[in-house]
């Protein structure tokens, strides 16, 4: 495979490092259904690639991922288990997110995750999932959707923070800086964004001077420990969830009626009025939180 197999990423391997940037222009790199497939499919490709040791997957242009394409839901290729039968009561929808998503907690090799810009709902998901995070200081981070859409599909938040920073994550939407995420402990390490590319360089490299067995062994430790403490079942449990709110709750469809009146843009206009004053966005206060 070459990098002209991939419409929506590109991918890139040199010296162990094999890059994967989410690369569709025209949806701010919204997780499409066809770029999950894509993404999904670079992530095995260089588990199995033995020039590879470690896997660093960032976003081209301005922010690393929008969140899940608003545009349609499409199912994946083959289709989902018998729609007519498992649709909408089991979710099929986020059931394939969680699926997509656990790849790269499944993958033998280390994904280290790149953001900048913005990184929104399902973006938030993808970057969770990874086993090392680095963001730049001003990068927007948050789950807006959690407001009034539905709760997170792939269900991290009570994972990846403690207790009072995931409550308050998940029950208001809010968006935070990066500086502000990995003072909460939500990613590894923030950096300014004038040395952002070079400081992640820096760790990547080294990262990958570590032989790829040891690697691997130090992160089937780790995430065998979270798995015996409930991480899997808890990602399984999350997809009811966001079922009952998505579809089952009294206000479920407002996101439809309002999107298809006003427009999406005009749904999240809608959705976040309340929150201007709070929510951060790069240099609204000048420097970040």
């Amino acid at each position: 495979m070459t990098m002209t197999d991939y419409e929506l990423i590109r991918y890139d391997v040199a010296d162990k490092v094999a890059r994967i940037t989410l690369d569709d222009p025209t949806s701010r790199n919204a997780l499409s259904t066809s770029l999950r497939r894509e993404l999904v499919a670079a992530i095995n490709r260089a588990e199995r690639d033995d020039d590879v040791s470690v896997i660093l997957l960032a976003g081209a242009g301005p922010v690393f991922c929008s969140g899940y394409d608003l545009r349609g839901y499409s199912p994946p290729e083959g289709g989902y288990i018998s729609a007519q039968m498992f649709d909408r009561w089991t979710d099929q929808y986020a059931r394939n997110c969680v699926k997509d998503w656990l790849t790269i907690w499944d993958c033998l090799k280390p994904v280290v995750c790149k953001v900048h810009g913005a990184c929104l709902a399902g973006g938030t998901e993808v970057m969770s999932m990874c086993d090392i995070v680095f963001v730049a200081d001003d990068a927007r981070i948050g789950y807006p959707p959690t407001r009034e859409m539905s709760s997170p599909d792939t269900g991290y938040f009570p994972w990846k923070m403690g207790m009072a920073h995931a409550k308050y994550m998940q029950l208001t939407g809010s968006t935070i800086s990066g500086k502000q995420a990995a003072d909460w402990g939500w990613v590894a390490k923030s950096f300014a964004a004038d040395d952002f590319d070079a400081e992640v360089e820096k760790e990547v490299a080294a990262l990958a001077t570590i032989p790829v067995d040891m690697l691997a062994a130090n992160k089937g430790s780790l995430n065998q420990a979270y798995e015996m403490m409930g991480f899997k079942n808890s990602l399984m449990m999350a997809i009811h969830w966001h079922t009952a709110s998505a579809w089952n709750r009294p206000n479920a469809g407002n996101f439809g009626k309002i999107a298809a009146e006003k427009g999406i843009k005009g749904y999240i206009a809608w959705r976040d009025e309340k929150w201007t004053d709070i929510d951060y966005r790069p240099g609204k206060d000048g420097k970040p939180v």
